[in-house]
């Protein structure tokens, strides 16, 4: 029998460049977590596709607004969780998130001319620990975005246990992520641990 939710905190989906539409696991989780009553909130971003690091933070930020400390979840993919390494370096983390997941974040020597902005991200250790209670890494042992792996690019400069998932790609509709009850388990346990 499957274990029932028992967190009730609100969850802030931060999704990356393109979104994460119809199919993606990030879309799901939301549509999961509204049928359990949990609110969820998600950056309004102006233009999905053509990522501005300012506006972006400017619409996190807002999206963020009222929550109380340590009374919310983030969980952000891809460019949303590099967006989340500048929110906390600017912010400090306030208000601060209970937890967050940092899903398949792209290698910060990341060369896009449309995301040249965003990279590389402030890896600063102090910063990200005080960001949040508490902090988690997860990405595909093979993803095409993070070719040094999640423990070379961020684990250890941030000095952070990281979680990899054979064969998961970059963890999108791509990889065949459009429903992900890993994520959904973790967001309704009190523990950081993903798995």
């Amino acid at each position: 029998m499957p274990r029932r939710p028992t967190r009730s905190v609100p969850v802030v989906v931060v999704p990356g460049w393109n979104g994460s539409g119809p199919g993606h696991w990030q879309t799901w989780l939301e549509e999961e977590l509204a049928q359990a009553g949990r609110e969820t909130r998600r950056p309004a971003f102006v233009d999905v596709d053509h990522p501005d690091l300012d506006e972006w933070l400017g619409a996190l930020r807002a999206s963020l607004a009222g929550l109380p400390d340590d009374g919310f979840d983030v969980v952000a993919h891809s460019l949303g969780a590099v967006l989340w390494l500048h929110h906390v370096g600017v912010t400090h983390g306030d208000p601060r998130p209970a937890r967050v997941a940092l899903v398949a974040p792209p290698s910060p020597a990341t060369e896009y001319p449309e995301v040249v902005a965003f990279f590389p991200p402030p890896l600063d250790v102090d910063t990200v620990r005080r960001g949040a209670d508490g902090t988690v890494l997860i990405a595909g042992s093979d993803d095409q975005y993070l070719p040094e792996g999640i423990a070379e690019a961020y684990g250890r400069p941030l000095k952070m246990a990281t979680t990899i998932v054979e064969g998961g790609g970059h963890l999108n509709t791509e990889s065949g992520y459009g429903a992900w009850p890993a994520m959904l388990d973790w967001c309704g346990r009190d523990n950081l641990a993903f798995f």
